[in-house]
């Protein structure tokens, strides 16, 4: 049940008095005579800042003539995260704390690690209170009736702790700890109005949601990279798939909308497009690895990012985003002209069937092994249906290992050649990405890549889906109508 997060969920705080640099201090008692770190998230990395040394009463602090970032940050001791805390703008304070319960910490100088430990105290109350209808509503034995009592009970502690959150946030608008709560808080979806013919408009709420979703998630504020959870990354993963459709023009626009919020802010400006070109370096889905190659055109080739980019890593960007770059899903695939078993040239151009699978293995390779039967079969099977044949190329120089294999494999039907037997100034491997074995792409009658790094098992799946689409598409032509894939 979704609405038992509203519980458990982060506490965190900012205001005040900006000086340089900071000095945190610490009292906890039962502590003494030991080492503490101060330690901050950074998305998904935990990071260590400065170190103190705990007298024998359990005092230590920390500090520096540089301003530490705003954020969550915690305290470490023998290797173990003890407990949260928040760094805003007031970076001269001190918390009194005991090691039997760090949440009842007094603090001193610092109105928003105030409200930090105030809410987080709010949370623990309400969740206790919360536990013994929490219990029932897992019960399993019990029926749904039986449950209804401990449902409402435990909605009206929830409403207790919304209604505390919002409270806080409206009244401390600018602290870290109310712009941390608000980050974590739902949009309101309006009704879906009626247009003139009565009719309800079924795209009105996605619409608004796309437009309102980050209304409380201020992209320009670095503070939210610095949380317990990455909330950053998951923010814009959630947006980017579950908002719009797996198109690489779709995604783009999308992404250029949230750089404009960012950009204002170095830090977050980095960070977005960095997570975006690592959410699509190896997407799921296939077709996407296209944006990766317009995130590096657009930020990195152009020098936006150079600022905090180092060469290497711009180049290690540039050197895979051109790897992928001629080997696009709807761009023409490069002709290859290779020696077969007999060393005579074969040009894959030459295949006029409706469709060409290009297959790419190591006569040496286990996958190889396993997913090359699948594809004879699916080849008997399929050929005439769909119209298609197989550009077979092995990426072992012997031609002895790769007879063998296309007998074993009983792979006669394809046209088998040697891939460094080649006819082309470049290796197969600069025009078609392919550094793992086996790797698979489907090519249409025109050359234009259709599909890649399918499993085999899903080629009936794809070719049938394909056709249909295909179809569909030519109707819609004939009738006047625009389809979209």
């Amino acid at each position: 049940m979704k609405h038992w997060i509203v519980l458990i969920g982060i506490t965190i705080t900012s205001v005040a008095v900006a000086q340089p640099g900071y000095k945190i201090e610490f009292q906890v008692k039962g502590w003494k005579d030991t080492t503490a770190y101060l330690g901050s998230y950074y998305g998904e990395q935990t990071r260590l800042n400065d170190t103190a040394r705990v007298n024998s009463t359990g005092h230590f602090f920390f500090d520096n003539t540089k301003t530490l970032p705003q954020g969550v940050y915690f305290i470490v001791l023998n290797k173990s995260k003890i407990f949260d805390f928040v760094v805003s703008t007031n970076q001269r304070f001190s918390i009194e704390t005991s090691a039997d319960d760090f949440s009842k910490a007094v603090v001193k100088g610092d109105p928003d690690n105030t409200l930090f430990f105030e809410n987080l105290q709010h949370n623990i109350t309400r969740g206790k209170e919360a536990d013994p209808y929490i219990a029932i509503l897992r019960d399993s034995t019990l029926k749904e009736d039986q449950k209804k009592e401990a449902r409402e009970k435990f909605s009206k502690i929830s409403e207790q702790v919304s209604t505390y959150q919002k409270q806080l946030i409206e009244k401390n608008p600018a602290s870290l700890t109310a712009r941390l709560l608000k980050s974590t808080q739902n949009i309101e979806l309006p009704p879906a109005p009626k247009r003139a013919d009565g009719t309800i408009d079924s795209t009105f709420q996605l619409q608004y949601y796309r437009q309102h979703f980050f209304d409380n998630f201020d992209l320009s504020d670095d503070a939210l990279i610095r949380l317990p959870r990455p909330a950053y990354q998951e923010k814009i993963k959630e947006y980017l798939e579950k908002l719009y459709a797996p198109v690489p023009d779709t995604i783009m626009k999308a992404i250029e909308g949230m750089v404009e919020k960012a950009k204002k802010n170095p830090e977050t400006y980095k960070y977005l497009v960095w997570n975006c070109l690592f959410l699509y370096q190896n997407p799921d889905i296939m077709g996407l690895d296209e944006v990766f190659v317009r995130l590096y055109d657009t930020y990195f080739a152009s020098g936006a990012m150079d600022y905090w980019v180092a060469p290497s890593m711009k180049k290690s960007v540039k050197e895979y985003a051109d790897k992928l770059r001629l080997s696009l899903v709807g761009k023409t695939g490069p002709n290859l002209i290779m020696q077969d078993q007999n060393l005579q040239p074969k040009s894959m151009y030459d295949i006029k069937n409706k469709y060409t699978i290009l297959w790419i293995y190591d006569p040496e390779c286990g996958h190889c092994k396993e997913e090359t039967p699948r594809l004879v079969e699916f080849y008997n099977k399929n050929h005439v249906k769909f119209d298609l044949q197989v550009f077979s190329v092995a990426s072992d120089t012997s031609l002895l290992k790769m007879k063998n294999f296309v007998k074993t494999m009983k792979m006669e039907p394809f046209i088998n050649v040697n891939g460094p037997r080649s006819y082309l100034p470049q290796h197969y491997t600069k025009l078609y990405y392919a550094e793992s074995t086996p790797s698979i792409y489907i090519l249409d009658r025109s050359h234009k890549i259709i599909a890649k790094k399918l499993p085999v098992k899903q080629l009936e799946d794809f070719f049938t889906r394909h056709e249909k689409f295909v179809q569909n598409q030519k109707s819609g032509v004939q009738k006047g109508t625009k389809h979209t894939p």
